[in-house]
């Protein structure tokens, strides 16, 4: 996309981030019976969901940058970009903080104009946790169009755990065969063979940095999943979710599901 510049003079601050388009993409839907204004609260809200849209946009960036730098062994540039991904989910967290300053009346006052949508419609995502090796094939048929397409492609597409277990294997390691070749279209499990090789190279400090930094992403994700799960609960309750979900219920059931079984089983090891 070529930016609509003619001249230097027209290029500025406003026009390079488009702000001037960014701030009308705001559209409430609620309107106070007595002023006919939109709730007070719903700005806020529309806000703080556009800004995890682009936050997962740029994760997305981020990971198939990672899986890319892995799949040409430059593992210091990936573990870089790992940490950059660590910040952005501490971002995610602390953006919750402030959606829940939001009260349970406040939240109400606008709810029902949200009809049936929800964010378990965040193809974004959903393809978030197909890359990291999360996935469900039923979770496509919730999505058409380019979304579909998108997440069909991450589907048949390996993950960040296929890249790190390809690193071990150019580095050497002798990686079971079953893993190495698995369906990437299958979630990840746990696979004891595996977990004896990672133990083994554990005293290469490089290697070990590397799984502890994936480490740390799984455990950044599980973090934004148990806050998620606490601010819905603080706001609904355990009311049915938007979009006839199920609220917390649901939520709670995708706590402590590991992206990487295997670095979090070799913790008994040591």
């Amino acid at each position: 996309m070529s930016l609509p510049f003619e001249n230097d003079d027209e290029f500025t601050y406003g026009n390079y981030l488009m702000v001037p388009e960014l701030l009308t993409l705001q559209r409430c839907v609620s309107h106070d019976a007595e002023t006919g204004k939109p709730e007070h609260d719903e700005t806020l809200f529309i806000i703080i969901h556009q800004v995890y849209e682009l936050w997962f946009k740029q994760i997305l960036h981020e990971v198939d940058f990672i899986i890319d730098q892995l799949n040409h062994d430059r593992i210091s540039a990936a573990q870089n970009h790992l940490k950059r991904v660590l910040k952005i989910l501490k971002t995610l967290v602390g953006q919750l903080d402030v959606l829940e300053t939001m009260t349970p009346a406040e939240f109400a006052s606008f709810r029902s104009f949200l009809a049936n949508a929800s964010g378990f419609q965040s193809a974004q995502f959903r393809e978030l946790e197909f890359v990291l090796g999360i996935k469900d094939r039923i979770q496509i048929d919730w999505f058409s169009g380019e979304e579909g397409e998108r997440l069909s492609h991450r589907y048949e597409t390996p993950t960040v755990w296929d890249a790190f277990v390809g690193v071990m294997s150019r580095q050497g390691a002798t990686v079971p065969a079953d893993v190495l070749h698995r369906d990437v279209r299958q979630p990840v499990v746990e696979n004891e063979a595996m977990q004896a090789v990672i133990v083994e190279r554990y005293s290469d400090e490089g290697f070990a940095g590397l799984c502890e930094t994936l480490t740390d992403l799984d455990e950044g994700l599980q973090e934004w999943r148990y806050r998620h799960v606490m601010m819905v609960k603080r706001t609904i309750g355990t009311k049915m979710g938007t979009g006839g979900s199920d609220g917390a219920a649901y939520l709670a059931t995708t706590l402590f599901r590991p992206a990487f079984p295997d670095l979090w089983a070799i913790r008994t090891a040591f």
